[in-house]
């Protein structure tokens, strides 16, 4: 990362796309254990920032392999929505709009990456103890409808 301001996650000077993934195996869903603020520490989707030039398409493969060693299969958008968080004078510290799409490991082998402390498979109905954000176990629910309405595309 450059150290333009234009290109810094904190503090930014205007929103950063990100984009991220449920990938779906089996029923399971993967998290991992996010190393670096936003949600240092805490367990979530895997996800990264979009590239200039990338697609998002392009982006959310270049990121799961990044962050997990897994090769995807990029299926539809889940929810685009925004993560504004803000310090404790109110500025905004970060503002992400973020691209949720299903995804399928179709290579690769799990691994945390850069990232990531941790990545891991988990059943939804075992997802308690990981405590992920409310607004993740949405994202993971809507995935989890699309993937039983549209199920996994044959290539």
């Amino acid at each position: 990362m450059s150290d333009d301001r234009s290109d810094r996650r904190e503090y930014p000077e205007r929103p950063i796309v990100g984009v991220g993934a449920v990938i779906v195996r089996d029923g399971r869903v993967l998290i991992v254990r996010r190393r670096y603020e936003p949600l240092a520490g805490r367990w979530s989707l895997p996800g990264g920032t979009l590239e200039l030039g990338e697609t998002l398409e392009a982006g959310v493969a270049r990121e799961m392999q990044e962050e997990t060693g897994l090769d995807v299969q990029v299926g539809p958008v889940i929810e685009v929505f925004d993560r504004i968080l803000l310090d404790e004078t109110r500025r905004v510290q970060y503002h992400f709009v973020l691209v949720d799409y299903l995804c399928w490991p179709i290579g690769g082998e799990l691994r945390p990456g850069s990232d990531a402390d941790d990545a891991i498979f988990v059943q939804p109905a075992e997802l308690g103890p990981y405590d992920v954000t409310a607004k993740a176990r949405a994202v993971i629910d809507r995935a989890l409808e699309l993937a039983r309405e549209a199920p996994r595309p044959v290539r």
